[in-house]
Parts: C-alpha cells; sequence; structure tokens
C-alpha cells in the first residue's frame, strides 16, 4: 500500500538520542518509515514498538526480530507497553494526522478529493461514522463539532443547511455533504473551508484531541528518566496541546509551582521553537507544509 514519505524523519529521530540497546516507542506507524529510520540505529539488542489501530497499517509489519507490531489506539500505550515490557522506554515518536494512503483511498471518506461514504474511522471496527454525526446529532453538538475542530466560523450557517437537507433523507457520501458546504463559502475559500469541515468530522469520529490528551500523559508514564519525546503535528489544535504539555506539564492553565515557587516541570524542551521542514521538503512533500516538531525531554 501506498503511504506518504515520512515529514522530518532525520529530524525527529535525531531529536530521540537512540543507542544500541534503546527501547522505542513508534505510536503512528503507517507506513512504517519512521520505524524503519529508528531500526537502522539499533543494534541487536535494541527493541521497537509501534502502535497503529488502522488494520490497512498490518501489511507494512517489518520483518525484524527487534520489531513488534500492536494493533491498537496509542491512547492505550501504556497498558500494552507494559504487557510487552517496554516500560521504561528510551523514546517516543508520535506523526500525527492522516496518512497519505487514508486520504488517497475514497472508501475511507477522509478527502475532499474522491466521492465516498461519509466514514472517516482510523479504527475501521469502531462504531461513530461521520454519517452518524452528521445525521444523528443534534443541532447544538454539530455547531460545537465545528466550531471547536475546525474553527469554522459561520457553523451555524452550515449546521442549518444541513438539517434542512437530512430532514428529506439521510446523507450518506462525501459528495453530498460538499454540495451543502457549497452554498456556505464563498468560491476563492472553498477549499480551505472544506477542508475545516472535514476535519472536524474527521477529529469528532476518532476522538483524536481525548486520544493525544491520554497518550502525552501515558508517555511520561512510559519514558525512563531522560528519554525523549518526539511528535510531528499538523494543525494548531493537536500543536497548542503538545506545547502546554511539553511545556507545562498540562493543557491549559498557568504553570503550577511547589511550595517554594519552584515550578513543577514534567519535561524540558529541547528545541525552544518548533523545528519546520525546509522549502525543499515541502517542495517534495506536500503533507510537510504545516508540520512542526516538537522534541523534549522527561526530567
Amino acid at each position: 500500500m501506498e503511504y506518504h514519505n515520512p515529514v522530518l524523519l532525520q529530524e525527529s529521530i535525531d531529536g530521540m538520542n537512540i543507542s544500541d540497546d534503546s527501547i522505542c516507542v513508534d505510536v503512528t506507524f503507517g507506513g512504517g518509515g519512521h520505524s524503519k529510520e529508528i531500526l537502522k540505529r539499533l543494534g541487536e539488542k535494541g527493541r521497537l514498538f509501534g502502535f497503529d489501530q488502522d488494520k490497512d497499517a498490518e501489511a507494512n509489519s517489518l520483518e525484524d526480530g527487534r520489531f513488534e507490531l500492536v494493533k491498537q489506539n496509542f491512547r492505550y500505550l501504556k497498558n500494552f507497553s507494559k504487557f510487552h515490557q517496554a516500560v521504561p522506554a528510551d523514546c517516543v515518536l508520535a506523526d500525527l494526522g492522516v496518512s497519505s494512503h487514508q486520504f488517497n483511498e475514497g472508501e475511507r471518506g477522509f478527502s475532499i478529493r474522491f466521492e465516498g461514504p461519509l466514514d472517516m474511522r482510523m479504527n475501521q471496527s469502531s462504531e461513530l461514522t461521520a454519517e452518524k454525526i452528521i445525521n444523528d446529532y443534534g443541532e447544538t453538538e454539530l455547531i460545537r463539532v465545528f466550531r471547536e475542530y475546525g474553527e469554522v466560523r459561520n457553523a451555524q450557517k452550515l449546521v442549518f443547511e444541513i438539517v434542512n437537507t437530512r430532514d428529506s433523507g439521510r446523507i450518506t457520501k462525501t459528495k453530498e455533504l460538499i454540495e451543502i458546504i457549497e452554498d456556505c463559502v464563498p468560491g476563492k475559500f472553498r477549499n480551505k473551508y472544506l477542508a475545516q469541515v472535514f476535519q472536524a468530522l474527521r477529529i469528532e469520529v476518532n476522538d483524536e484531541m481525548g486520544a493525544l490528551k491520554t497518550m502525552l500523559e501515558q508517555s511520561y508514564e512510559v519514558l525512563r528518566q531522560g528519554g525523549r519525546m518526539s511528535v510531528i503535528t499538523y494543525h494548531s489544535l493537536e500543536d497548542r496541546l503538545v506545547k502546554n504539555f511539553f511545556k507545562k506539564g498540562k493543557f491549559e492553565g498557568e504553570l503550577e509551582k511547589d511550595f517554594f515557587g519552584n515550578p513543577q516541570l514534567k519535561f524540558k524542551l529541547i528545541n525552544r521553537k518548533p523545528i519546520i521542514p525546509t522549502e525543499e521538503e515541502i517542495k517534495n512533500n506536500n503533507r510537510a507544509r504545516s508540520a512542526k516538531l516538537r522534541i523534549a525531554e522527561k526530567l
């Protein structure tokens, strides 16, 4: 199966300080691009565990005795890392977002370019789909989804059009939803608006923000002291969570301090500002356009 070229490959792996006998976890295995690079840097005693909930990723499993594919959502990082005796780990990698493979498979429903069912499930055995959200959510919940996860400014108008249309029958195809959206946005902003709406639905279907928070919190418990974590983000919502967690040990609010005024930190940032792809990488890999890499070390 065709997967995307890994974004910020060398930078993200370099930042993890891998040694011959490191225990590494790639929580977003996908096409295995980052994992292959990690294995190049491990010795015979090193071990790598790749997490992925998408059954399509199973076809990319690596034939290497040091590698184990864990067919689970990364929100279960702690439990399955313990089960596979991967605690404490030396490094954790997360390349967030949707793979090119998922976007390019029309039947998955992720893309605005192909007609397909309103699905958008990363775990194809889960029950919630984009179709259920569009047809079964109340107006207030739909407005919340589009505003919170897609930052859609005229979410109320969009939901009004959706509700009016679904009164005449269920909306089941991406093309049907796109036709409804066309009435809500000026032509020159069409693609950006469509991307925002589809992003919002995808995040809600997969509880991406909830899973990310859980994984970040568990990464602190899984890593050894001095262990490294590399996280690549692609939109402001997930990047804000990662940045706050690395800087403050929490997702919102002020930095907590102890009785003596010392900050209660969990991680030390390795790169003060996020690392971004070069112009050359962006030119050759469209997925890199919005990528940001943050690297932190457990204190």
